[in-house]
């Protein structure tokens, strides 16, 4: 993942959480969100 443009890791977090994935697999993108400091992405699209 940490080869992955923010941009692309959030088309990615977005399209998992769409297609209903695997929530460990969504987890895993929610940590790289956190850790590269846009966890807010992932706080906005849940409510």
């Amino acid at each position: 993942m940490k080869h992955l443009s923010d941009e692309l890791l959030i088309e990615s977090y977005f399209k998992a959480y769409e297609l209903k994935l695997n929530p460990d697999f969504i987890r895993l993108i929610e940590q790289e969100l956190h850790r590269r400091s846009l966890s807010h992405i992932f706080h906005c699209y849940a409510n």
